[in-house]
């Protein structure tokens, strides 16, 4: 595989710094609005890291939003807190729950913008790996540009993140930056930037098996030619203890003081709470969230011609935006571990075509798009904001390739409208919707017109699909709430919504997986061309 020709000349920085600078202009903008009880979590993770010492951390219970990431970012939420107290010292008292002074929304919105610092660097590097065989004399057509656009102004982060309030940028920022390295062959920084990422966030170990086998693939058993086909080394012993050696060392660094205390069994605990239910509140657009709908629909089936005794049917309900626990009525009830072998059942195909047929860099994106997709689709109690741990690094695969070009607009569009439930109230509707179209308008035209000369790049199904979540939001928002049913079954936009969103990420995660399993080897190309 021939190494990208670098795409940031002086003319390109200038246009990568403009576009940075004008979404983060936008992000000061979005300081007014809306913030969710995240704001209220990493409030409090604030006053626990800051008054309290470490051996109390994780357990500290006096709110309710306790401190449940991994210790890399408890210590990120110490070091904010030294920056903190100098804007008001009242919001790192644990006990002032619920406490938002302006100086403390200022502070909070200001190290999100700042900390992204970090994701526009990385976008920076991953543009750098995209070769410009493509490019045009017009800068904006060039995939750089474009790819640029799609991960700056990416929809879903602006909103999640500096509406809805979270930390993602930044952590997105190392995994991007993670994958940038790994595309330039500098495969133990690439893994150390993973091993950080992880103690950061465990929600990347979804896609912590693309990474394992890619390391071990490329770095430690074989290297790709100049031309793209591969050629097999001996297993080298010593590359495999380096790379052990770092993530060790990470892990070491980040849990080794709570081994010391004694603590690990309590860390665990708060990092897999496995009590909490199947679904997270917003119902993500999954394969659960259709496994909820047949059985709703069995049970309104049942309970019409009297095939269910009324009295025997659970109390809970899956669609009232709890995180409870819950006993399906008409289907076998799932559980923890059924959620984790479906998963890993539905991972193995993308690591095994990851090791057996490789591609380089487009082969581990591909597999780690899928890690983090089959995770979303089967695990347990997924956010729906993971689904932006799929859409973003496949940005990166939408300007290559007309064939994932389509699956990314399918991707992309549907699971961007599965996040308008965060953001229900009425002075960001107009937001959300602007945002929404401004994005999905570039997205279609951008990628439209680079690959103009190669055919279209949704047929017609797929673009009827699409189409229908336009009708689908004027329901949810516009014409529902007006109903009488609003009242008695609140919960029916957000199960529209998620199950709407359900068969369109269920499906581009299948179309992926087809692409995935169908193309032939860099080597077989080759021979092919």
């Amino acid at each position: 595989m021939a190494a990208p020709r670098r795409s940031m000349d002086s003319s390109g920085r200038c246009w990568f710094l403009a576009l940075a600078l004008g979404v983060s202009l936008l992000k000061c903008l979005l300081i007014p609005t809306y913030y969710s009880t995240d704001f209220e979590v990493h409030r409090n993770w604030l006053a626990i890291t800051h008054s309290l010492p470490v051996s109390q951390w994780y357990y500290e219970e006096t709110s309710q939003w306790t401190l449940d990431y991994p210790p890399f970012f408890s210590w990120f939420e110490y070091a904010l807190s030294h920056v903190a107290k100098y804007f008001d010292r009242e919001m790192l008292v644990t006990r002032n729950l619920n406490y938002s002074s302006n100086a403390t929304v200022l502070f909070q919105r200001f190290s999100v913008i700042f900390t992204d610092i970090l994701f526009i660097y990385a976008v920076s590097e991953c543009c750098k790996t995209i070769d410009n065989k493509k490019a045009k004399q017009n800068v904006l057509e060039q995939p750089a540009f474009i790819l640029a656009v799609l991960l700056l102004w990416n929809f879903g982060l602006l909103i999640v993140d500096h509406i809805h309030f979270q930390y993602n940028g930044f952590l997105f920022g190392l995994m991007l930056l993670s994958v940038a390295r790994l595309s330039q062959k500098r495969y133990l920084e690439g893994a150390l930037l993973f091993a950080v990422l992880l103690n950061l966030k465990h929600i990347y170990l979804y896609v912590a098996p693309a990474y394992g086998v890619y390391l071990l693939r490329s770095y430690c058993f074989t290297a790709f030619k100049p031309d793209g086909s591969v050629r097999w080394h001996s297993f080298s012993f010593l590359r495999a203890v380096s790379l052990a050696l770092i993530v060790c060392f990470v892990f070491a660094l980040s849990l080794g003081p709570f081994i010391v205390l004694g603590q690990l069994p309590q860390v665990l605990s708060r990092l897999f709470p496995f009590k909490r239910g199947l679904c997270h509140a917003y119902w993500a657009p999954n394969f659960w969230a259709l496994y909820n709908a047949v059985d709703k629909s069995l049970l309104i089936i049942g309970m019409k011609f009297k095939f269910l005794d009324a009295d025997k049917i659970p109390t809970a309900s899956m669609t009232g935006g709890l995180v409870q626990e819950f006993q399906h009525t008409v289907l076998p009830t799932v559980t923890p571990l059924a959620t984790l072998i479906c998963t890993f059942i539905s991972i193995m195909p993308s690591v095994f075509c990851l090791w057996f047929k490789p591609r380089g860099p487009r082969g581990f994106l591909q597999c780690l798009t899928l890690c983090a997709l089959s995770s979303f689709m089967f695990g347990w109690h997924v956010h729906e904001k993971a689904i932006l741990l799929a859409i973003l690094p496949f940005s990166l695969l939408s300007v290559k390739s007309r064939k994932e070009a389509g699956i990314y607009l399918i991707l992309a569009t549907t699971g961007h409208l599965s996040l308008f439930p965060l953001l229900f109230t009425t002075p960001e509707f107009p937001i959300k919707i602007l945002l929404m179209l401004l994005f999905t308008l570039y997205s279609f035209s951008s990628l439209k017109t680079l690959f103009r000369k190669e055919g279209p790049l949704l047929n017609w199904p797929e673009t009827l699909y699409l189409t229908g979540l336009v009708p689908l939001e004027v329901i949810c928002e516009a014409v529902y709430p007006l109903t009488a049913w609003n009242e008695r079954l609140p919960f029916i936009p957000l199960l529209l919504t998620s199950v709407y969103c359900a068969f369109g990420i269920s499906y581009a995660w299948l179309r992926l997986y087809v692409t995935v399993l169908t193309e032939p080897t860099a080597v077989k190309q080759r021979k092919d061309q």
